[in-house]
């Protein structure tokens, strides 16, 4: 049985969903933030980076959420959480995942951990004001793309589709939120309706009252 390392709305929102879509069974392992659980030294043996999540698979710690979700997505093929191996459709897979976390969340991880990445007397206020302008045009391109198909990566449901969601509820207090985008805001409000993504929030205790 699968172990998820998690802590609620975290990183680890994504391959929790991505197991609940699957449907298979695993144990959630809360990991509190609050007393920095994650920097103990039982925890950096599973994953020394010391972040969360860490994911359990047969006696294998693997860390890193896209990581997480590309790898069970391949497991569980019969789930179709991933397009063939060798499609076009596989490559645009990974070309949205990679901009999701490489360049998306890695905005967002500047936005809300400021105090990480500039000085201590840098205008905190400023950089945040430059970044969600920066996520803003980010979020413009995400809802393009989203006029022309379904989904992210095309026709099918992905473990992007999931990566995204989450991502969208990191910013759902930016004052030109996902949900007022025309085509992101109607995708995500239909990913809202999934059995898996109520679920999950329900254990998770993220509301979706702005996805109905």
């Amino acid at each position: 049985m699968y172990q998820l390392y998690y802590y609620p709305n975290n990183a680890s929102l994504s391959p929790h969903l991505v197991l609940q879509e699957i449907g298979v069974p695993f144990d959630l392992l809360l990991v509190d933030r609050q007393s920095n659980a994650q920097k103990s030294a039982e925890y950096l043996k599973l994953n020394p980076a010391g972040r969360i999540p860490t994911l359990i698979d047969d006696g294998q710690a693997i860390f890193e959420s896209p990581a997480i979700c590309m790898h069970l997505a391949d497991k569980h093929l019969d789930a179709g959480l991933a397009p063939a191996l060798g499609s076009t459709e596989r490559a645009l897979y990974y070309q949205w995942m990679t901009y999701l976390t490489n360049t998306v969340q890695a905005e967002l991880m500047i936005y809300y951990y400021t105090s990480r990445h500039v000085p201590l007397d840098t205008d905190f206020g400023k950089v945040k004001q430059i970044h969600e302008q920066r996520i803003g045009e980010m979020l413009a391109l995400l809802d393009r793309e989203l006029a022309t198909r379904p989904y992210i990566a095309g026709e099918q449901l992905t473990a992007c589709d999931y990566f995204l969601f989450m991502l969208a509820i990191w910013s759902d207090e930016f004052a030109k939120p996902p949900l007022s985008y025309e085509h992101l805001g109607a995708y995500l409000r239909k990913l809202a309706k999934r059995d898996a993504v109520i679920a999950v929030c329900e254990k998770e205790e993220i509301s979706l009252a702005l996805y109905q």
